[in-house]
């Protein structure tokens, strides 16, 4: 696979359902995802391990997920595209701090979303070395029912967080 629009946009698709092998056909051994700062520690490293381990973070909440592109473009290394993310919240979300500890969690509430990304890339020797996005959090937070906050949804947010803590 040697376009690199192509390219990045295999790296998307395999968020749902790809293989460390997948990941490895398509990210670079030092690649680094600058939207790992609220990841779980293993999702801070470099290469494909530490994408592979987003695509885990995010399977463990959301099912039926993909992302459909509808435009790319490219300018030398540098690769856009502009995506909607679909999915359903079935286990509980959890942005981590700066520690690598669950700063939050906001539990599952079985609903459907499909929000507007742009996903940024840089391209080297064929394979994603960097990424980074544009996310419409609000409104993914709108469609789930996080906001507004119900008094149910919050405690059941808060035990939550409470047991990824232990788990931790």
């Amino acid at each position: 696979m040697t376009d690199a629009k192509a390219v990045c946009a295999r790296s998307m698709e395999i968020m749902a359902n790809g293989t460390p092998a997948d990941f490895a056909e398509v990210i670079h051994p030092d690649a680094y995802n600058r939207e790992s700062v609220d990841e779980p520690p293993a999702s801070r490293g470099r290469g494909p391990d530490a994408f592979y381990a987003t695509a885990l973070w995010l399977r463990a909440t959301f099912s039926d997920m993909r992302w459909e592109v509808h435009e790319a473009a490219q300018d030398g290394d540098l690769v856009a595209l502009h995506t909607t993310m679909y999915g359903r919240q079935t286990g509980p979300f959890v942005p981590y701090d700066e520690n690598g500890r669950p700063a939050r969690a906001f539990a599952p509430t079985g609903r459907r979303f499909a929000v507007r990304h742009t996903h940024w890339f840089r391209v080297a020797d064929g394979k994603v070395i960097e990424h980074w996005a544009n996310r419409d959090d609000m409104g993914m937070a709108l469609a789930l029912g996080w906001l507004p906050p119900s008094p149910p949804h919050l405690l059941r947010s808060l035990l939550a967080l409470r047991r990824a803590r232990r788990m931790s």
